[in-house]
């Protein structure tokens, strides 16, 4: 993404108060009591397996660990997981601000 692209799209998000999420397409997590996952805005699974989740996002990946995973639900850009959530890595580009 341009460089010009990035401050308007900064200035969109702080000028019309918009989610960061919605106008940047960063990843929405929610989690629930270590034992339910659901994140939004993935491009596809990596990656799986009842102790790793490892999905591709517009910019970087995201990795779950845990213990006896198992994907509920998955939709176009949407996952749902659940199982015994140990931890969550985020591993961004470099070009991102």
């Amino acid at each position: 993404m341009s460089r010009i692209a990035r401050k308007f799209r900064k200035w969109t998000v702080e000028a019309l108060d918009l989610p960061r999420d919605l106008v940047f397409d960063l990843p929405r997590l929610t989690l629930i009591g270590g034992k339910q996952l659901y994140i939004e805005n993935h491009r596809g699974v990596i990656h799986f397996s009842p102790q790793e989740l490892h999905l591709q996002l517009s910019h970087g990946t995201m990795e779950v660990e845990g213990k006896g995973l198992v994907i509920k639900a998955i939709m176009p850009d949407e996952v749902f997981v659940e199982g015994t959530i140990l931890g969550i890595k985020y591993r961004g580009t470099e070009d991102e601000q």
